[in-house]
């Protein structure tokens, strides 16, 4: 895994998001300092509001910070465009949303052989049979999204985020759609794989019990980090 001058694989200085809104600047980071150690699993708690989702977004190059930067892989990523932030992060980084961001159109199999292929592995099909057998969706591949229980969805999710073993995940708040003997399944999944692969996970999530799984917990109010990242 190649990480940041000082070992780790994602970090943050001085990061700031400010949006325009109708009735002036609105700020919803400030002044954050925050970095994540090789194979370590950290979770980021915050009320909703809080900038969660926000942060996550420009950790993982999906957004652009108004100040400050954010070094993904020791890579600075203010200098790169869009094209360049998605290439950086191409096999090497995972995703899992609350919202599951299946292709409808697509079988479970499909999806998650998706960015196998885009990634150019070699075995996309093998691999991502593999996958959602371990994520207990064997008898699955062949059924489209609407003919998966959201449980099921969010399984194909995980799958589909941890098929071409990336480096680092994002989850954002990937329980929180689902009841909770269901998201405690999930979570179970999400971190049993974790173990297996030694990806650095990044959660963000209002649940403390969710977040108590992780290594270290940072927490967010109101755009600013409580205790030192």
């Amino acid at each position: 895994m190649r990480t940041d001058s000082n070992g780790c694989p994602v970090a943050a200085s001085n990061l700031g998001k400010t949006v325009d809104t109708a009735s002036g600047p609105l700020t919803i980071l400030e002044d954050i300092h925050m970095q994540v150690e090789a194979g370590e699993a950290l979770a980021i708690l915050g009320a909703s509001g809080s900038g969660k989702s926000t942060l996550l977004g420009l950790l993982a190059g999906l957004d652009q910070a108004t100040s400050g930067d954010v070094r993904l892989f020791g890579q600075s990523l203010g200098p790169l465009d869009e094209d360049g932030r998605a290439a950086l992060r191409a096999g090497r980084v995972g995703f899992v949303f609350q919202s599951f961001q299946l292709l409808p159109g697509m079988t479970a199999l499909e999806n998650v052989m998706l960015p196998l292929e885009l990634a150019g592995h070699p075995s996309p099909e093998a691999d991502a049979t593999r996958a959602l057998s371990d994520a207990g969706l064997g008898n699955r591949l062949d059924h489209y999204p609407s003919q998966l229980s959201g449980g099921e969805q969010q399984r194909v999710a995980v799958a589909r985020a941890f098929a071409p073993r990336p480096e680092v995940l994002f989850a954002d708040e990937p329980t929180a759609n689902l009841d909770a003997r269901t998201g405690e399944r999930i979570a179970d999944l999400l971190f049993e794989l974790r173990r297996g692969t030694g990806t650095v996970l990044v959660l963000v999530t209002h649940d403390p019990a969710l977040a108590g799984r992780c290594d270290r917990q940072l927490q967010l109010h109101e755009g600013r980090l409580l205790n030192g990242g």
